[in-house]
């Protein structure tokens, strides 16, 4: 049974949607001709293809797994060698999203100005760049990681952009609940980095992240649903109400900190983790539940407040795993 608990059927496109925004885009933008794209925006655009402060959240939850799977100070270098080629491969599945999206991209608020819409990087380049950062990113960690970690930020990319972007997201409110799975796997590469394998801790932090990702999303997706609803994108907040998306938010919460209670009794951590998991989880429940509160009282517009859960969680996730790294040392 899904914890989801809502039945969902694809969602068609809005009709003429996809044809007006490649329409748009064939047109082009005014300023964004070879001659009107000066260096250094190009520099800064193809950045923003990588998505840079979604990376900087799964840096969050690679480096303190290191920490954990040495007991220690891993070896700085390839911490480094470990960053680098994370950045790499993320960075090359979110040019790769923002290539296959941008029809929609196109005709969403938040979305409007990415280069890809804007005309600043072509779509040619942008799936070229986007292939290269995959290949680079995976020899970089076979040639100075390990081939296991180069496997598993491999599979992190194609779920991402073959599972995720193509397959569910534009069929399924289940599109954020499974298609997390790539984002999850950060924890994984950590792991298997330092050790060549895996273990339960590991796969302990992965169920952190995997519970994490769609209570951490949904919120957002509820302040701008009206721009998924405009793409026929069925994330849960277009097809369920507040009510509904509130009720998953609390019951993936719950799960959430009652996994990332399990490290201490496996024996992986100890006080000082379980400590900090326990009060940031609290708070995390209690502004779940204080957002299904006021759902149910049919709160709407700034008065829902769900923003507030969407900024702890990313509060929530460095603290825990700042806890991961801190603890070996204070065990």
């Amino acid at each position: 049974m899904s914890l989801s608990g809502v039945c969902v059927t694809a969602v068609e496109s809005r009709p003429g949607g996809t044809s007006q925004a490649l329409k748009a885009l064939g047109e082009g933008v005014p300023g964004t001709s070879p001659v009107h794209r000066p260096f250094g925006a190009r520099v800064k655009a193809f950045v923003a293809l990588t998505k840079p402060r979604i990376i900087e959240l799964l840096l969050i939850t690679t480096v303190p797994v290191m920490f954990l799977a040495e007991q220690g100070v891993p070896d700085l270098l390839l911490v480094l060698h470990t960053c680098f080629a994370g950045y790499l491969s993320a960075g090359g599945a979110n040019a790769l999203n923002m290539y296959i999206d941008r029809d929609i991209d196109a005709l969403m608020d938040r979305t409007s100005q990415r280069p890809l819409v804007t005309g600043m990087v072509s779509p040619r380049e942008g799936l070229v760049f986007g292939l290269a950062l995959g290949v680079v990113s995976t020899l970089w960690f076979g040639l100075f990681v390990n081939w296991l970690s180069a496997w598993l930020a491999l599979g992190a990319l194609l779920f991402y952009v073959i599972v995720y972007t193509m397959i569910l997201k534009r069929r399924t409110a289940q599109n954020i609940v499974w298609g997390g799975i790539a984002g999850c796997m950060p924890v994984l590469i950590g792991w298997s980095s330092v050790t060549n394998s895996m273990s339960w801790a590991a796969v302990i932090l992965f169920l952190v992240i995997f519970f994490w990702t769609p209570p951490h999303y949904w919120p957002l997706s509820m302040k701008v649903k009206d721009d998924y609803a405009r793409v026929g994108v069925p994330m849960l907040p277009v097809v369920a109400s507040n009510k509904v998306v509130a009720r998953q938010i609390v019951l993936y919460s719950w799960v959430m900190v009652l996994v990332s209670l399990l490290l201490q009794p496996l024996g992986y951590t100890g006080w000082f983790y379980t400590a900090v998991a326990l009060a940031t989880g609290g708070w995390w429940l209690w502004e779940a539940h204080a957002l299904q509160h006021r759902a149910r009282t049919g709160a709407t517009g700034p008065k829902l407040k769900e923003m507030r859960l969407f900024h702890w969680s990313i509060t929530y996730v460095s603290l825990l795993f700042v806890a991961v790294a801190v603890d070996p040392f204070v065990r």
